[in-house]
């Protein structure tokens, strides 16, 4: 099959790689409709990130049909059309249990590499470095899907492949912000990040009851997607001092509220050693976050692409009373929820899908997501066969 594959720093290729093959009585197979650029690839393609090796296929969004199905699944059957959650879990440890499937103690195919790089293993992933979970990536032909009767679900028919893509792990992300920073009837919330998933925050706000919902961002395409789709005020962050037109919006005491989405590139490397070892300048908009929510608020991070950062404001956080949380989505008890609200049209996905590519002009697309953040702020790829020569077609996009 063919399939989008990083071969070293800065370059991927789409090749030929081998179709991949029940391994578990509880995988199925996935033949791949749509699978989506994400904000967390970026790091990986900068090199910012250890652990991939050659012809390690990307990609970690998608939605397609079950093709095969292991002897254990009882879930599904082949013609299924399935979203798959982006996070690998296999729905029976405890973490599981209690409805934290991102913290799951069986995910990750390298368990002994995410314990030392986070000090405990966590779940699995599509498209990720071993120490995140990895399981070859949703930009290909076919996907394995472990543990599927837990991880994979059902598309109404209601709801479009462009829809119901986004419920794989931008609309669980941006709805975890939401539900995890505890946004209540009448709570100004603030967004940081004008992206799929913060996109997704502000509406998740809205549907939980938000009074006031604002996004802040600097691109004005974003911007202007936002109060379209989203319903939300704005603020252009590049004219305007952003804490202090919150407390305006906001009585005077700042967000209830604030969840930082702002992607994998909000983090900045001071230098090369820097790179390596994963050390980060603090993300601007995490800081922000703290200074500008309210005393006795909520901060909830979204963005999961430093793992260390220097000048956390601690201070800040303490004397304010603050309750600062993260995760990776729970995608896995998320997901049946959103397909429902996606299905009474509640939440609308298919603008996030801003360009479409065959799978043969993937790295045409990372390219342009990375590169034009203003013009594209999802490409998606639609697997089909080649139109090209035999062979790789490879592009550096770093």
């Amino acid at each position: 099959m063919r399939a989008l594959c990083w071969t070293s720093g800065g370059e991927l290729a789409v090749r030929q790689v081998p179709d991949p093959e029940l391994r578990n009585e509880h995988d199925v197979i996935v033949q791949v409709r749509r699978s989506a650029t994400c904000g967390a690839d970026l790091p990986l393609l900068a090199g910012r990130v250890t652990g991939l090796a050659a012809d390690d296929v990307l990609g970690h969004e998608f939605v397609g049909d079950v093709v095969e199905v292991g002897p254990a699944v009882r879930r599904h059957r082949v013609g299924d059309r399935v979203v798959v959650c982006a996070s690998v879990a296999c729905g029976g440890c405890w973490y599981c249990r209690q409805g934290l499937p991102s913290c799951c103690d069986n995910g990750s195919t390298e368990p002994a590499e995410a314990e030392a790089e986070w000090g405990h293993p966590v779940a699995g992933g599509f498209g990720q470095p071993r120490a995140a979970g990895g399981f070859a990536g949703s930009h290909a032909e076919y996907v394995r899907v472990p543990y599927a009767d837990f991880g994979a679900f059902t598309v109404p028919e209601a709801v479009g492949d462009d829809r119901a893509l986004f419920a794989s792990d931008a609309a669980p992300a941006g709805w975890m912000g939401a539900e995890g920073g505890e946004v209540r009837p009448g709570d100004v919330v603030a967004v940081w990040g004008a992206g799929a998933v913060g996109q997704l925050a502000a509406r998740s706000a809205w549907l939980l009851g938000a009074d006031r919902v604002v996004v802040v961002d600097r691109h004005p395409a974003r911007l202007l997607m936002a109060r379209q789709h989203s319903g939300a005020e704005t603020i252009d962050l590049r004219h305007t001092d952003v804490a202090a037109e919150l407390r305006e919006l906001s009585g005077g005491r700042g967000p209830d509220v604030c969840v930082e989405a702002v992607g994998g590139l909000a983090a900045e490397h001071r230098s090369l050693a820097d790179r390596f070892t994963g050390r980060t300048r603090m993300p601007e908009a995490i800081r922000e976050a703290v200074y500008a929510c309210r005393k006795g608020g909520n901060v909830f991070v979204l963005n999961s692409g430093a793992r260390f950062v220097d000048a956390f404001p601690t201070g800040a956080a303490v004397h304010k009373g603050l309750t600062v949380r993260g995760a990776r989505q729970h995608g896995q008890r998320y997901i049946p929820m959103l397909l429902d609200r996606m299905a009474r049209g509640e939440l609308r996905t298919e603008h996030l899908a801003t360009h479409h590519f065959p799978l043969e002009r993937a790295v045409e697309g990372y390219a342009l997501f990375r590169d034009r953040p203003e013009e594209c702020l999802r490409a998606v790829f639609t697997p089909q066969e080649p139109h090209s020569p035999p062979g790789d077609t490879a592009v550096r996009v770093a």
